[in-house]
């Protein structure tokens, strides 16, 4: 295996092919059931192994202190952890909209976990690393283990899925929702009965997108603008919205012609995460 110094990942997007809640933990939790499905699209993240025990963020975004940047908190519970004396500089490229549903903030902090294992030579299971990784986001676990799955519990548990590879067009309607008003509000469904074994061939909906849409119209434009093209849905507690497409270059002549106020991009599904794919390919 490779001993390498410094390293650059994708930290890729999801989309939550569905989303059922069936109910709220009395530590304010909620269980649910979602179909987690990876994209060929992200943030990008480069790595560089350091010996002075320090992490340093080369990278700011504007508003966000670097102690609450979630790519600075995964490389510090990593060190905690682990007691190393490496450190390391992490510069990213953020192309993944903040608030958006496509799970940015844990995907980055998922990527940071997998390349500081590498660079430290922690050789950490990938147990041990979404252990770490629940403690900073429910959605965290997913990446790291890196195959498409329903995750049930709080997202923690994943039973594996393989899916057929496709094409998405993802819209954001360029507004940022919190998650953790969506989950506390008041009207949010939250009694969902569990799937069955027989998830495939069960009515699959977003149990988040009712309430959205009433308290961001912009995402119900978006729905509605995206079914001239297939079935709309968001993606976890939103903003962003996405239809599915036989090949690339429908999906791109739908971008072309995408409003103005929005933003978007095409992508592929993968069942195999892009940062393990690409991760393996470093080391070998």
């Amino acid at each position: 295996m490779a001993d390498l110094t410094t390293l650059s990942l994708i930290a890729p997007a999801k989309l939550n092919l569905f989303l059922h809640i069936n109910g709220r933990l009395t530590n304010g939790y909620h269980e649910l059931e979602t179909l987690f499905v990876f994209l060929d699209y992200g943030d990008r993240l480069h790595f560089k192994r350091t010996s002075d025990n320090a992490i340093t963020l080369k990278t700011q975004i504007d508003g966000l202190p670097d102690q609450e940047n979630l790519i600075f908190k995964a490389a510090n519970a990593l060190k905690l952890a682990t007691n190393t004396s490496f450190g390391a500089e992490i510069s990213f490229e953020k192309h993944l909209p903040s608030g958006g549903g496509v799970g940015g903030g844990s995907s980055d902090a998922a990527t940071t976990l997998l390349a500081l294992n590498a660079l430290w030579q922690l050789d950490l299971s990938l147990q041990e690393l979404a252990d770490i990784g629940v403690q900073l986001g429910a959605d965290v676990p997913v990446f790291i283990n890196g195959h498409a799955a329903i995750a049930h519990g709080i997202g923690e548990q994943l039973e594996a899925v393989e899916l057929a590879e496709t094409w998405y067009l993802v819209v954001h309607p360029n507004v940022h929702i919190s998650t953790g008003l969506i989950f506390n509000d008041p009207d949010l469904p939250r009694n969902t009965p569990k799937l069955s074994s027989h998830w495939q061939s069960v009515q699959h909906t977003n149990d988040c997108e009712e309430l959205v849409k009433k308290r961001y119209p912009e995402v119900e434009k978006t729905l509605n603008w995206l079914l001239k093209y297939g079935p709309s849905r968001m993606t976890g507690t939103g903003a962003c919205c996405f239809v599915s497409f036989e090949t690339q270059q429908a999906a791109q002549a739908a971008l072309t012609s995408l409003p103005d106020s929005w933003q978007g991009f095409v992508a592929r599904s993968t069942n195999i995460s892009p940062a393990h794919s690409e991760l393996r390919t470093k080391l070998n």
